[in-house]
């Protein structure tokens, strides 16, 4: 009885079906002789003016987002402009001038983008300016621009262009763009900010004027120095250079020593612990200036054995005989000790 039942309502269903394909678009009854005998074909129009479909583009485009972008470390709109390169260039890198900051040094790296990832050619690190003379204050305004100097002349001098391509050595508060001189073009390179906010002012125009006063061909302007007056459209070099040589701060822990000395002793406590004089980091600054210039190169330091070098942290695998050995000294040990 139950499978008569469900004979019935089958063919039910397929005389439905087939009373449905026997129509046209506009719901009139097609001529039988119009059919093809075998089965019933129908155009895209007429199924979709029956059917709708929901659109899963939004929902399966959220599985497609790269970790850099789902975690915020990755702006891909600059990155796009940054590395899109003219079609009749061909395969010629496009070079980035990469700056990035952490809570204790600055790193400067010349980049270029490949399918298979980004190609460091270039790097100076904030903390090498222990080598030239600095003993603290590694992420400050001075010490950022002295990271891109150092970038800029390690650049230079791989590809022979440090004698052509000097660089400006005095009046660095003043803007200052790289020429074309001989047979070698300036190397040309452009600023990547990454995520930080790029206010007038700010730590990572410091690092571009470093790497352009050291010789590199970076495209920019004065708007964004400290030193520019957003109300006037002018722009103060003095201002500028004086942030440059560590002025600013050098004022700032003179004033502080003067009305408040035990702020200044802990506000100034890795200066003084070094045996340094915040008080006069503009003589120490052009110091700096003056010997990356005469050695950019890097130094690599002297790798030195862990104090667990050797040391087995995975046990051996032990045999059979090996473990009973083992379980035997055991008792025998515990015997002794009762």
């Amino acid at each position: 009885m139950a499978g008569k039942d469900r004979e019935s309502r089958r063919d039910a269903t397929s005389a439905s079906w087939n009373g449905y394909f026997s129509r046209d678009a506009n719901g009139r009854a097609r001529d039988a002789s119009s059919r093809p005998r075998e089965r019933a074909h129908f155009s895209s129009a007429h199924f979709s003016s029956r059917f709708s479909f929901r659109s899963l583009g939004a929902y399966h485009s959220s599985f497609s987002l790269c970790r850099h972008k789902t975690t915020g470390k990755t702006d891909y709109q600059a990155r796009r402009a940054l590395i899109a390169q003219d079609k009749n260039k061909y395969n010629t890198p496009k070079y980035r001038f990469v700056v990035r900051f952490t809570n204790q040094r600055v790193i400067c790296q010349i980049v270029y983008a490949t399918i298979a990832g980004d190609v460091t050619v270039c790097q100076a690190d904030s903390l090498e300016l222990e080598r030239y003379g600095l003993k603290a204050g590694f992420t400050n305004y001075p010490a950022t621009y002295a990271t891109g100097l150092l970038c800029a002349r390690r650049m230079l001098t791989k590809y022979n262009l440090a004698e052509t391509y000097e660089g400006k050595t005095d009046d660095l508060g003043e803007d200052y763009h790289v020429e074309a001189e001989g047979d070698a073009r300036p190397f040309k390179c452009f600023l990547d900010t990454g995520l930080v906010r790029t206010s007038t002012g700010a730590r990572v125009f410091a690092a571009m004027k470093g790497a352009s006063d050291g010789g590199l061909d970076i495209p920019h302007n004065e708007k964004r120095f400290a030193g520019y007056d957003l109300q006037d459209k002018s722009h103060d070099p003095d201002t500028l250079e004086r942030y440059i040589k560590g002025g600013v701060v050098a004022e700032y822990a003179e004033e502080m020593q003067e009305e408040e000395p035990e702020k200044y002793e802990a506000h100034f406590s890795k200066y003084l612990a070094a045996d340094q004089d915040p008080t006069e980091l503009e003589d120490l600054y052009d110091e700096i200036h003056d010997a990356i210039r005469e050695d950019p190169s890097f130094t690599k330091k002297p790798r030195s054995k862990p104090a667990d070098a050797g040391k087995k942290f995975k046990l051996p695998k032990l045999s059979y005989e090996q473990k009973k050995a083992n379980l035997k000294a055991k008792i025998e040990a515990l015997r002794a000790e009762a």
